[in-house]
């Protein structure tokens, strides 16, 4: 044996072991769930790394590229060379493209612990195998069908022997030299090349209909001579009744050598589309993003007095999201991005009643209260991470039942990688510079091609299944369309960062990059992971040069989301409008609002006006019954002139002051009370109008006396009633007091808002990867290092512990304290969990021994009654 293949890995624990604390941290961080919980030792680490649904869960993490390299590689040999999967990437013509990115993406493959060995023993994790290779269950990927070995198992050895002879080969003794012979010819270009060009007419039509999958085709009983000339040749070769297949070396010869129709070595390029000045979209963002507060605001006060009910399985009616969307004048896909963007912010939640309503939690007026730039970046912050997501309002989950804005069902745990992501991609962009639409998508397509849904009946990674004789399959690397999740996702955030003012005009702003933190730009122009690098098997590059981002690793923590909000909201301050003070009456009974207006002004203003119609100057109207809802509240007509006069740039047209006094006049006069109801009015005239109008008759009035009238309806029907007939009354109290009614602001009990979704396990931050990669260093140490065989032992099973007696342990012990050796125990613990360790015994006193233990790296006191046995290191 030579001296590399000694120093060769022979399992995936092996190269584990053979890699340094960087790699280690590399791989640990790219598949966060090999470290929960931490692994005892590299064994342990390797088994884990190979189960199914970690190995599914890295595929899916894999950008095109790799993936592709990955489905190569399943269909190579076993072990597989650095020049077969070049020829299978690269093809025969050695596309330099692939060929310069191909060490890149294996390099990735090696560090996530997909691959391991060395370039000329290249082998892909047997779950990744089983998953990618084809089978007759699930073709590949690559369109690929079965080896010639492996579709001729279990057939006749004459029927080989007839193929070996009709391809001009000659006989051997057994099946196993002559499928050899045959693969060989089929492997071969130019001996393969000449037999195919005495093929008749129409063979080499069949064989391009299979070259590139799915494989399987139909054959008749009686087929016809040009599919006899391949049947009889092993061309095709039967799989079942009327089934062939097309073997995998023929149509890799077909093919050029090349697994893949469309190696994808680079990303699908981001390029502007336009340009605009960085000052026009920083001053259009941050008018949207006002305009986002001001949504928000009237959303909830829409709610103040109790929002609509919360239906019994959770969430809007259909009914009550149509009320919104057209109180808030936008569609009803934006005002469900709306209400879920406030319940995200922790501005929106359920009351929690046994009439359970929505309503504003009590954030909201601490809210309210901040500066505006704070409130945006709040609810910007509040967007950007998290999972639940408005889009799929309207849908049905797997159990084809509606998904309801505010509902359950809404959260999608890729959706804050997806949104940052985009964000990251538009800050590798010039200052200014807009996307193409459909260029953000495909781009992350390529870097997630297994994260949509998969297709009914997916077998594992791979797209849908092909029945034999099927039109070819769409890979796992082609479009899902609108079926692919993380398309949509990427067109929704383009919708709402617009929608929120994290961008304007399509490009990003200032205040929006500044929102995604100091390492966006970064992040945006560091290249691919398999990307261009010098090719060929002698460019051992470390896999710790090399990071694979995985999904989310890009995501800031809290602390440092944090510093990044406060200072999106310093950029976008000065960009916001100045509240006004100020309004501009007009004599058709209007007040113009020529900008935003500071809270205590709109909050009068919204009651003594309804709003005409909003934009850049916001239009209120004047009207008995908004004057009339002014006086309800407590106003008097001296008050609203004096609060017109103080706030109007121009003077108080005279229409607007005579409707203030009549209105006030008339407010009063007539006084509603509870008999069940009752109207008293010192005009008696007043009360006879009232008894003489048609209108009246639903309400059954009689006179009780000259100035009183009666009503069996309850006070608030009869008050209603007056003011459609035209009246103003005023309600009053048992007293005889003019009741003052002023809004009543539900609130809910505190809520939280709602915790994202995590997608898989975090991300483990420096401390925790330097503290596990420790324990399993040291756990490998205690369950390989090498013991001396005792005397009359029996050999120790892997996994189990050293055994001898109190007094064999007690006198080991105290010569190693003599001789300063290490020791390798066995150790049971108060809980009764069992574990190996290297000690380096230091003192041995009263039932205990204190030493330095090589697992964990301290000094420790043991128990001398909780050690199973006790066994010396071997000199080497």
């Amino acid at each position: 044996m030579s001296t590399a293949d000694q120093q060769a890995p022979r399992s995936l624990a092996e190269a584990l072991r053979a890699r340094d604390d960087a790699s280690l941290a590399a791989l640990l961080r790219a598949r966060p769930d090999l470290i929960t919980p931490v692994p005892t030792d590299l064994t342990q680490l390797a088994t884990r790394a190979g189960t199914r649904a970690s190995v599914v869960r890295a595929l899916e993490r894999l950008d095109a590229f790799a993936l592709q390299t990955a489905e190569a590689l399943a269909v190579a040999g076993d072990p597989a060379t650095w020049d077969e999967l070049l020829g299978l990437m690269a093809g025969d013509a050695r596309d330099p493209a692939v060929a310069a990115a191909l060490p890149g993406a294996l390099a990735g493959l090696r560090e996530q612990a997909l691959v391991w060995g060395a370039d000329d023993r290249l082998r892909l994790v047997r779950t990744a195998r089983e998953l990618l290779a084809p089978s007759a269950q699930h073709p590949s990927p690559t369109g690929l069908g079965p080896s010639v070995r492996e579709a001729t198992a279990g057939m006749s050895p004459g029927r080989i022997q007839e193929f070996v002879a009709n391809a001009g080969l000659p006989s051997t003794h057994d099946s196993v030299s002559a499928v050899t012979a045959l693969t060989s010819l089929f492997s071969r270009r130019r001996k393969m090349a000449a037999l195919l060009a005495k093929a008749p007419a129409g063979s080499l039509d069949v064989l391009e209909r299979l070259v590139w999958g799915p494989p399987y085709g139909q054959v008749t009983a009686e087929p016809a001579a040009h599919l006899r000339w391949l049947l009889d040749r092993g061309m095709l070769l039967p799989t079942a009744p009327g089934t062939v297949v097309l073997p995998r070396e023929v149509a890799l010869h077909l093919r050029a050598g090349r697994a893949h129709r469309s190696p994808q070595p680079t990303p699908p390029a981001v390029q502007p589309l336009v340009t605009h000045r960085p000052e026009v979209v920083d001053a259009t963002a941050a008018g949207q993003a006002y305009t986002a507060l001001t949504t928000v605001e009237e959303l909830l006060k829409e709610w103040d007095e109790g929002g609509p009910a919360v239906l019994r399985a959770g969430g809007l009616s259909v009914r009550d999201l149509k009320r919104t969307a057209v109180a808030l004048d936008v569609s009803e896909p934006v005002a469900a991005f709306w209400v879920e963007l406030a319940y995200a912010a922790g501005l929106l939640a359920s009351d929690g009643e046994a009439d359970e309503r929505y309503a504003a939690t009590p954030e909201y007026d601490e809210w309210l209260e901040r500066p505006p730039a704070e409130r945006w970046a709040r609810l910007a912050e509040a967007w950007l991470t998290a999972t639940r997501t408005s889009g799929v309002v309207g849908g049905r989950d797997l159990k084809e039942r509606a998904l309801s804005a505010l509902g359950p069902g809404l959260d999608r745990s890729a959706a804050p990688e997806v949104r940052r992501r985009v964000l990251t991609l538009l800050a590798g962009l010039p200052e200014g510079a807009v996307p193409d639409a459909e260029a953000v998508p495909a781009r992350l397509r390529w870097e997630r091609p297994l994260r949509g849904p998969q297709p009914q009946g997916a077998a594992g990674p791979h797209g849908p299944q092909n029945p034999p004789g099927s039109q070819p399959a769409q890979t796992a690397h082609g479009a899902h369309g609108e079926a692919d999740l993380r398309s949509r996702l990427a067109r929704w955030t383009l919708t709402e960062a617009e929608l929120l003012g994290v961008t304007g005009r399509g490009a990003l702003s200032a205040h929006g990059r500044a929102l995604l933190g100091a390492g966006a730009a970064a992040t945006a122009a560091r290249p691919a992971a398999t990307g261009a690098v010098p090719a060929g098997p002698g460019d051992k590059l470390p896999a710790h040069h090399r990071p694979v981002v995985p999904a989310g690793a890009a995501a800031a923590s809290a602390p440092e989301q944090a510093v990044a909000t406060a200072a999106a909201a310093r950029l976008l301050a000065p960009l916001l409008p100045e509240p006004l003070d100020h309004v501009l009456l007009q004599a058709d009974l209007t007040a113009v609002a020529p900008g935003p207006l500071r809270r205590p002004l709109a909050d009068v203003l919204s009651v003594l006006a309804d709003v005409e119609s909003k934009g850049g100057a916001t239009v209120y109207r004047f009207t008995p019954g908004s004057v009339r809802r002014a006086l309800d509240a407590g106003r008097s007509a001296s008050d609203l002139h004096a609060f017109l006069a103080e706030h109007s740039r121009t003077p108080v047209p005279q229409p607007l002051a005579y409707l203030i006094d009549d209105v006030a006049r008339r407010h009063g006069h007539l006084r509603v009370g509870a008999a069940s109801a009752y109207v008293r009015c010192d005009d008696e005239s007043v009360l006879n109008e009232i008894l003489a109008d048609k209108r009246a008759a639903a309400l059954r009035l009689r006179r009780l006396a000259p100035t009183v009238l009666a009503a069996q309806a309850d006070p608030a029907t009869l008050l209603d009633g007056l003011r459609a007939m035209g009246f103003a009354p005023a309600a009053e109290s048992a007293e005889g007091d003019v009741l003052i009614t002023r809004a009543h602001a539900r609130r809910t009990p505190p809520r939280t808002a709602p915790e994202p979704v995590p997608d898989g396990p975090p991300v483990p931050d420096g401390t925790l990867l330097t503290a596990a990669i420790r324990a399993i260093r040291a756990g490998d140490l205690a369950a390989t290092t090498p013991r001396k065989p005792a005397e009359d032992a029996a050999p120790l099973g892997p996994g189990q512990l050293p055994r001898t007696s109190s007094a064999e342990t007690l006198a080991t012990m105290q010569a190693a304290v003599l001789t300063g050796e290490a020791l390798w125990i066995g150790y049971v613990n108060a809980e009764g969990a069992a574990s190996q360790r290297v000690i380096a015994p230091v003192r041995v006193e009263g039932g205990f021994v204190t030493a330095y233990d090589h697992t964990a790296d301290e000094v420790r006191t043991y128990p001398l009654h909780r050690i199973t046995g006790v066994a010396e290191l071997a000199d080497d």
